[in-house]
């Protein structure tokens, strides 16, 4: 894999994982009763939970940065719990609750979809972990890492609100 491939990945990947741990950041509260509602830990140690999660989205945001097989490695392993705990809520019929996403701002009742996205996002953490073909990296590399983690950062953004706002359209579908 190109290095520029690679960085752009873990910098898109380091972006979301920041982003999340901020929508958090803006109402803790918010985050502890959604995470309480998954209802997968114990009521006692859901605060402190939801503030390992917080941290951790953190940490891993960093590490994409410095430790890149690491970072990868714990990014795969978090995006493949949330997916998990999105499935379990699923299986057993709760598909009432919030994702937890999109921050206290917008709410998003988890699906299918959901799961899905977090499949995929650790599979592309996952391939991040390919060999490099080291080659000296130039400016104009720096600026197409920086363009095209903007471009996937928009392109998440814009396919998140659609999934946020599929239930809605179904709804309105229904109707016409």
């Amino acid at each position: 894999m190109d290095p520029v491939v690679g960085l752009t990945l873990r910098a898109a990947l380091a972006l979301l994982l920041l982003v999340a741990a901020v929508h958090k950041l803006r109402d803790p509260g918010t985050f502890r009763a959604t995470l309480g509602d998954y209802r997968l830990l114990p009521d006692a140690v859901v605060p402190a939970a939801a503030g390992l999660v917080i941290g951790v989205e953190l940490a891993i945001a960093t590490a994409l940065l410095v430790l890149p097989a690491p970072g990868l490695r714990a990014a795969a392993l978090l995006l493949a719990t949330y997916a998990v705990a999105i499935a379990v809520n699923l299986a057993r019929g709760r598909r009432h609750i919030d994702c937890g996403c999109g921050g206290p701002a917008a709410r998003q009742p988890i699906s299918g979809r959901l799961v899905a996205r977090n499949v995929l996002l650790a599979a592309a953490a996952c391939a991040g972990l390919a060999p490099v073909d080291p080659r000296p990296l130039v400016w104009v590399d720096a600026l197409t890492v920086v363009a095209a983690a903007a471009a996937l950062a928009t392109l998440y953004a814009t396919l998140d609100r659609m999934l946020a706002d599929a239930p809605a359209l179904g709804r309105v579908r229904g109707l016409a």
